[in-house]
Order: C-alpha cells, then sequence, then structure tokens
C-alpha cells in the first residue's frame, strides 16, 4: 500500500540522550514480533529521553468495537502494549466509539455500513473488560474518541479536512484501485483516517500501534501532528493473525476465530488444532516466553520432539492467561479424554419428546445438526456415534431412554428421550 511521503531514518535527529543497554533492551522489546517501526531512530530517541527524563512515553492503541467479542487475533497488538506497559509508559486503550459511525474501510473494496449508537455502546461496554484480561487496568488509560470529536462540530470537520489533501488519501490502494474500478466511495470513508489521525492530536502520543492494515491510518496521525505542530508519533504495526485455518486472518466473520471468553476446553482444543507451522507464529505473537525459549522449542522440533508436545504448552500458556491454572489443567484432561473416545465432563442436556425418533430428526431437534438432510449425510459419513457407538443406519430409531450423542469430535449432548 502505497503511504505518505515520510522521513526516513537516515533524516532522523541524533538522540540528545545517552542510548544505554536499559535503552537498547527497550528498543529489543518493542521490535520483538512487529512487522514495522517507523522511524526507528525517532522511536530509539523517544526511549532515550524518557530514561533520561523519567518522564513515561505516551502509547496509543485505538479499536473500534465494531463486534461484542475481542479474539486472540486482537490481542497480539494488545500483548504488545502490554509489554511496552510494562516498560513503564503510560498505555492509552481508546475505544473508536465515534469512529465505529463512520465505519474503517481499510482494506475494503465496498463502503463499510456504519454502526448505529446503540450496537457500538453495546459493544463497548465489553471491550475494555475483555482487554483488561491482557492490560494491567491499574496502569491503563482508557478513553474514547467522542470524548473531543464530537465537540469538533461542522466547522472544525472543515478545518481538520483542511490540512490533508485529496491526493494524498488517494495514494492508499484500496481508495485508488475501487476508483479505478468504478467502485463507489463515499465522502464520509475520507473522513476515517482523518478521525483516527486526529485522536493522536488530541492525545499526544508518542507512539501508535495497529496492524499492518492500519499503517496509512497511523501515518495519517503522524502527519496531523505535524501540521499541529506536536512532536510526531512514531509507528508500530503487528502482523495479522491468521486463523484456524491457517489462511484467513482471524475474524468472527469468517468462523476461524478463537474468542478470549470462550470457554477453556473449547480454546485449548483449538489451539492444538492450528498446523504445526502456524503454530511458531502464534508462539512469537501470543506467547510470553523470552524468544530464546521459544528458539530451543523449535530446536527440539526439529530434532524429532513430537510438534503436538510443544503445541500443547502453547496452547495451556494462552488458556492460563485467560481462565487461569486449574482450567487450563482441566482443558488439557478433558482433551486426553475425548482423544480416547470418552465424553467432556460438560455436555448439553436435552430433553425430547416423542419416542421411538429418527436418528435424523433427533440430530436436528437436539440442535446437533442444522437440518435433517445433513444430520443424514452426517450419518452416512460415519460422524455420528451413540453412547460410543458409530452409527451407520440412516434409519435407525432411538427408543425412550438417555443417549450420549456425540457429531464429528466436538459436539455432544446428552440426549433423554420420552
Amino acid at each position: 500500500m502505497t503511504q505518505p511521503a515520510d522521513r526516513s531514518d537516515a533524516d532522523a535527529p541524533t538522540p540528545k540522550y545517552p542510548v544505554t543497554d536499559r535503552v537498547l533492551e527497550a528498543m529489543a522489546v518493542s521490535k520483538r514480533g512487529c512487522d514495522e517501526l517507523l522511524p526507528e531512530a525517532e522511536w530509539l530517541a523517544k526511549l532515550a529521553r524518557a530514561e533520561a527524563t523519567g518522564v513515561p512515553l505516551r502509547i496509543k492503541l485505538g479499536l473500534d468495537p465494531t463486534a461484542p467479542d475481542i479474539h486472540v487475533g486482537h490481542t497480539v497488538v494488545l500483548n504488545k502494549l502490554r509489554q511496552l506497559q510494562d516498560l513503564g509508559h503510560t498505555v492509552i486503550f481508546l475505544i473508536g466509539d465515534f469512529t465505529s459511525m463512520i465505519g474503517d474501510p481499510s482494506g475494503r473494496n465496498t463502503t463499510r455500513p456504519p454502526l448505529s449508537r446503540e450496537q457500538i455502546e453495546a459493544n463497548a461496554q465489553t471491550y475494555y473488560k475483555q482487554a483488561s484480561l491482557v492490560l494491567d487496568p491499574a496502569r491503563t488509560e482508557i478513553r474514547y474518541n467522542s470524548e473531543w470529536s464530537d465537540p469538533l462540530g461542522a466547522r472544525g470537520l472543515i478545518q481538520l479536512a483542511a490540512r490533508y489533501t485529496v491526493a494524498r488519501m488517494m495514494e492508499r490502494n484500496d481508495f485508488s484501485e475501487r476508483f479505478k474500478a468504478g467502485t463507489p466511495i463515499s465522502v464520509h470513508e475520507f473522513l476515517y483516517p482523518l478521525m483516527q489521525g486526529y485522536d493522536s492530536v488530541a492525545l499526544k502520543s508518542d507512539l501508535e500501534l495497529g496492524g499492518t492494515d492500519q499503517k496509512f491510518n497511523l501515518l495519517v496521525g503522524r502527519a496531523l501532528q505535524a501540521e499541529y505542530g506536536q512532536e510526531p508519533q512514531c509507528i508500530l504495526t503487528m502482523p495479522l493473525l491468521e486463523g484456524l485455518d491457517g489462511v484467513e486472518k482471524m475474524s468472527k466473520s469468517k468462523g476461524n476465530y478463537i474468542a478470549i471468553t470462550e470457554p477453556a476446553n473449547d480454546m485449548f482444543a483449538k489451539l492444538l488444532s492450528i498446523n504445526d507451522t502456524l503454530m511458531w507464529k502464534y508462539f512469537e505473537l501470543l506467547s510470553r516466553r523470552p524468544e530464546s525459549e521459544i528458539a530451543a522449542l523449535e530446536a527440539e522440533v526439529r530434532a524429532g520432539r513430537n510438534p503436538k508436545q510443544v503445541k500443547v504448552l502453547l496452547a495451556k500458556e494462552i488458556t492460563t492467561r485467560f481462565h487461569g491454572a486449574a482450567a487450563a489443567e482441566a482443558a488439557e484432561a478433558d482433551f486426553d479424554n475425548r482423544a480416547r473416545g470418552g465424553v467432556p465432563d460438560q455436555i448439553p442436556e436435552v430433553a425430547l419428546n416423542g419416542a421411538p425418533l429418527s436418528i435424523g430428526v433427533l440430530l436436528k431437534q437436539a440442535n446437533l445438526a442444522p437440518s435433517t438432510a445433513e444430520a443424514l449425510r452426517l450419518v452416512d459419513g460415519h460422524g455420528v456415534r451413540v453412547d460410543g457407538s458409530a452409527v451407520s443406519d440412516r434409519t435407525l430409531k432411538l427408543q425412550a431412554g438417555t443417549y450420549v450423542v456425540q457429531v464429528g469430535k466436538r459436539k455432544f449432548a446428552r440426549v433423554t428421550l420420552s
């Protein structure tokens, strides 16, 4: 993606403060797992100043509450924010309640429908609570960008828009490609990067974090700070985490996500389902283990250690973070039990009437299959078990009684039929 013009590291000023070992360590923490840190020389100078003066830097992450739940893909930038927080800097968790009403056009080839105020407020209620599972709430400044965006008004918005050109806005690949293809671009979409950039002005941020798809927007913030006479922020982008399919980025809409609030057993099992290659990216971006320890684990796998054993370490670490050590241990035991053909400790209880009931109807009514036709397809594919025994007869009828019914590897129900 073409980005706004910016000064290179070669043009950056020499740090006024000494670059100590502690500053270099902070630089290494900043760069761990990141895609880009721009400009590096300026960030090094900021770190040196903070170390010498004792004045912490202001580090900003903005998230639009477009959905009620945060998944582990979101925690990639939250983890980086926590690392910088642990260095003693001021972390600002910005909820984009105003920008959500515009809709972020980043990476899209169509106009994103803006959310209603009611949707935004409902989603925002859970965002910070979930983010606090990663961040230290006692050391986190939470802000809403409606604080300064609403009072801006029409006059202020016009004055802000005058500080950025259409030509620079059209440098964005998604805008330029849509324009060339004749795909509509609504005027309000130009406002999104402007308003995100104005957040950096309002918060006087020293560093803004985001995914790689946010680079243009982060650089707009840097440009606007210069326009308003502020020291421009540096930007740090983190890679987008692929979901469980190993192909598309993690997304609720793609169904390849791990929500940080889902049950421990499900979280553990999903983490173990990722492929052996993707496991290392999850370690790099999600684990808090030292890089040297991760490198040692990679060497062990190359030398013949079973990758699943290492993947269990990752699954337990992440599950512990969101559910506690006891729940992670129980999730591992539950997974092992399922692998041996056992039944999970907790499964839904379903009561149905109409015995005898055909297996296809039973699966649909127990919400184990979306339709009777799909239920019969599962039977034909040997994906259904009743009390541990595989079902191959699609004409099977179950009499009154209680049965443990399993579909695939993870769907279970204890069905009482009368």
